[in-house]
């Protein structure tokens, strides 16, 4: 008896079969992916673009490079990347490094949990003597999961494990045309396992196929817009070009609409300070400093309340300024005020000079405070001769 296939049938239209029956189209033995590699390789090896992590195998190079890239535009990380590994060069300095030092160098790129669970995994390596160079090694590791284990082991060690982000699952669904849910976990596991049969087995060639796969999604079957089918190494076989789906195709439920919070931002001027706190050390922007602010939407006439409810006299009232963030599942829409204090203030405000403020790592989330605070403190200082 012949042994069995150890991936799931291939749909015409459809990578899953759910309880067993088809949900679009006959089956069909025809596996577009298989044909992936050969014309996929030639094509990374004169179109990739020069990112700096594609120039080595150092897996500690690759770690940092892949946890930045999580959910962050390849030209937002580059500058932070190389900053990065100047001030931390080797896994070791990671481990020794201050957290408020690794956090303003972080400051800007966003997700901070990225930045501990990065450091919490470096002191890991280090208590173990050494980079783990297993799949299973990777995946343990603090912040790490299955894509970014897969692009680690591939990259670094050669190893013939898949990297499944949206990137890659928009390549297999218009390649596909998989009809099926890609934020279903059932799609991407099925998708993960066919990526992974058909990945070449030559060391050389595993290191960049998982990142030739995501280059094709992020430079020709790109997102929100029509593929760039016509620069396209897989447009003879690709049923998604061939059957004119693509355009239409990844199929993702619909998200839930982001939560919206309001919030009453106060920078807080005495003296040539700035007044700072500190976050909880749980939930969202954990453990970073912020403006002190208050939930709601304050006027001009509720707002003093809140300034003497920390104990503080305002006095000069300066500016008002509106903002807003995006995470990604709550938005936070910002009324502020620029105004003199006079008095201490809570045991937890810190007062910062234009130097502590530098120091200080203080999410984006509070960008244009932060611009507006450096300003006053500067010009305070020059009123000051530059003392």
């Amino acid at each position: 008896m012949a042994g069995k296939n150890p991936l799931p049938p291939l749909h015409a239209n459809c990578f899953v079969w759910y309880n067993h029956t088809m949900s679009y189209g006959a089956v069909t033995t025809e596996n577009p992916l298989e044909r992936l590699p050969a014309p996929l390789l030639a094509w990374y090896r004169t179109h990739a673009r020069d990112l700096p992590w594609r120039r080595t195998a150092n897996p500690y190079r690759i770690w940092v490079s892949e946890i930045m890239l999580q959910q962050t535009r390849v030209a937002a990380v580059l500058g932070y990347y190389a900053r990065f590994l100047e001030a931390f060069p080797t896994v070791e300095v990671l481990a020794a490094a201050p957290e408020e030092r690794l956090l303003k160098l972080w400051e800007g790129l966003g997700y901070y949990s990225r930045a501990r669970n990065l450091q919490r995994a470096a002191r890991l390596i280090v208590e173990r003597g050494g980079f783990p160079d297993t799949y299973e090694g990777l995946l343990a590791l603090p912040g790490v999961g299955e894509y970014t284990a897969g692009a680690i082991a591939s990259a670094a060690f050669g190893l013939r494990e898949a990297a499944v982000d949206g990137n890659v699952l928009r390549v297999a669904a218009r390649l596909c045309d998989c009809r099926d849910d890609i934020l279903d976990a059932r799609t991407k596991r099925a998708v993960q396992a066919r990526v992974r049969a058909t990945m070449p087995t030559a060391a050389e060639e595993i290191r960049i196929f998982n990142q030739a796969v995501m280059e094709l999604g992020a430079t020709v079957c790109i997102p929100n817009g029509p593929p760039k089918c016509g620069g396209c190494p897989a447009r003879q076989f690709c049923l998604g070009h061939i059957r004119g789906t693509a355009e239409s195709l990844p199929v993702r439920a619909a998200k839930k609409a982001r939560r919206r919070e309001e919030k009453t931002v106060f920078v807080l001027l005495r003296d040539g300070k700035t007044a700072l706190r500190k976050r909880s050390g749980q939930g969202l922007l954990a453990g970073l400093w912020e403006f002190p602010n208050v939930e709601g939407t304050l006027d001009e006439a509720a707002a003093p309340a809140a300034v003497a409810a920390w104990g503080l006299e305002p006095g000069a009232w300066q500016n008002r300024l509106a903002a807003k963030h995006i995470f990604t599942h709550v938005e936070w829409h910002m009324t502020g005020y620029t105004l003199e204090v006079a008095g201490e203030g809570p045991a937890d405000f810190l007062w910062a000079d234009r130097a502590g403020l530098d120091r200080c790592a203080v999410p984006s989330a509070f960008a244009r405070y932060y611009a507006e605070a450096a300003e006053r403190l500067e010009v305070s200082l020059d009123d000051k001769g530059g003392a």
